[in-house]
């Protein structure tokens, strides 16, 4: 009989192979961990996405403009949210808040909910009816005025800005299409988040059409990594993007 140990698999392991058995489980671990590390430090850091209920209820006043989803130019802030600010604005759950900024577009208006921060995204998560969105007194001053940046060639990711900014986890990649789809179906403000800043800005929200959110060309490829170019626009500190749908490509 060879004297060499033989690993049977309903008897014990053998004592001539625990040493190097646990030898390898310690450097797969180690390993593992010291990969996971090297990818996760590769990676920049949009900041942690989240609601801010620590915050508590904010209610701010500004100016509502549509690209068309709704903006908020805000011209008197609160506690967190500085008087310059330009708020994406949202309903409750999937819903979003197009309905009720319509017949505000251009006006003062007082805006009232939870605040969602990730990175440079900033959105408001409006309370029902009125007392979320409402005429406030007073005329309107000029909302700034928009200042195009030209057209700019970008790598990066479609989703829509409430997950994304911490409503869901996770709010972007794969596992995220289906709910990133339908959120935008429902009127939530669609961004696309670039590889690379912009202007110093990693969200840019997607400019959409009056009858959606977002071009409907672009909803097969929400939650995918793409290539596209496309028009960027400042408004306020949000960047807009007109994406050239015709231009869009998958990346590896």
């Amino acid at each position: 009989m060879s004297e060499r140990p033989f690993f049977v698999g309903y008897l014990g392991l053998p004592r001539g192979l625990r040493f190097m058995t646990l030898a390898l489980a310690v450097s797969l671990l180690i390993g593992g961990g010291l990969l996971a590390t090297v990818i996760a430090r590769a990676k920049d850091d949009p900041g942690p996405g989240t609601f801010r209920f620590d915050y508590g209820r904010q209610t701010v006043t500004g100016i509502v403009a549509l690209t068309p989803t709704p903006i908020l130019h805000v011209t008197k802030g609160s506690e967190h949210i500085e008087a310059g600010r330009t708020l994406m604005l949202s309903g409750q759950g999937k819903n979003g808040a197009l309905l009720r900024a319509r017949a505000l577009e251009g006006r003062l208006a007082n805006a009232s909910g939870i605040l969602l921060t990730r990175g440079d995204l900033d959105m408001m998560q409006l309370v029902c009816g009125e007392a979320g969105l409402g005429p406030a007194d007073g005329d309107a001053p000029m909302a700034p005025e928009p200042e195009d940046l030209g057209r700019w060639e970008l790598a990066g990711e479609i989703c829509d800005g409430k997950c994304a900014a911490g409503a869901m986890r996770p709010g972007t990649g794969i596992a995220h299409k289906a709910c990133a789809s339908l959120c935008i179906l429902n009127g939530l403000p669609p961004v696309f988040i670039s590889t690379r800043p912009i202007e110093g800005e990693t969200f840019l929200l997607i400019a959409g059409t009056p009858e959606d959110p977002m071009p409907p060309e672009l909803y097969d490829w929400v939650a995918e990594y793409v290539a596209l170019k496309g028009q960027i626009v400042r408004h306020g500190d949000l960047l807009v993007l007109d994406i050239d749908t015709a231009t869009l490509e998958r990346t590896p």
